[in-house]
């Protein structure tokens, strides 16, 4: 029990909540809503060992990738995951050069890309799971793009829905600025209108079963 201007401040339901000039304590932040600090990524590490073919292209005043290799002579399977994994970064070059590359990845991978399906969900699981806003819009458009980005893809994500989607479920109706890092790309869109699109989106690459599962984990859905 705490005191406020010389009144009681007594927790709530106890006996001392009904004495005169108590003020009850509100309940304490459950904290759902914070962001969750992430640790170095396996995209980070391979990074800085140089063991990656990409690099920050300073003659474009750093806003592209330098490939050391054709992207399409590229092993998806040991290259793609390991940009996903860099998702959850935040600062520079680090966030940059995984989003970056991973839609470099998706817009020339074409049916190299379904056979890795499995092993990006878990590093997009972890990327929502920190509760980052800039993580997580970033993770929201690399899921739109990458059900669109081949044949199969949006289908062959409807049975890992359930892995990702809890937090979209969290996060839907919460309307707020997104932040500088993408205020000017989408015009201080919501991050609950940045889930809404993501969903409508998976529901139109999923195919039939889409929509069963988005409405049984997030029942407040509604196509468009």
């Amino acid at each position: 029990m705490s005191r406020t201007k010389g009144k009681a401040k007594p927790d709530g339901f106890t006996v001392k909540a009904f004495m005169k000039n108590s003020v009850v304590a509100g309940p304490p932040s459950t904290g759902v809503f914070h962001s969750q600090s992430s640790k170095p990524t396996t995209f980070r590490t391979y990074y800085e060992r140089r063991e990656l073919p990409i690099a920050v292209d300073y003659n474009n005043r750093g806003q592209n990738i330098a490939w050391k290799v054709d992207i399409e002579k590229l092993d998806y399977q040991y290259y793609l995951p390991l940009l996903f994994h860099g998702l959850c970064e935040t600062e520079y070059p680090y966030e940059f050069l995984a989003r970056q590359g991973i839609h470099d990845m998706l817009k020339r991978g074409g049916p190299k890309i379904l056979p890795v399906l499995p092993k990006l969900i878990i590093p997009i699981r972890n990327a929502m799971n920190t509760k980052n806003h800039q993580v997580m819009c970033t993770t929201l458009t690399i899921m739109q793009h990458l059900v669109a980005s081949a044949d199969g893809v949006g289908v062959a994500l409807v049975p890992y829905l359930k892995q990702i989607l809890p937090v979209f479920n969290l996060f839907k109706n919460k309307k707020r600025n997104l932040g500088d890092a993408i205020e000017n790309r989408r015009q201080r869109e919501s991050i609950g209108d940045l889930i809404e699109e993501t969903l409508q989106t998976l529901e139109h690459y999923g195919g039939p079963d889409a929509f069963k599962q988005i409405k049984s984990m997030i029942p407040t859905y509604s196509p468009a």
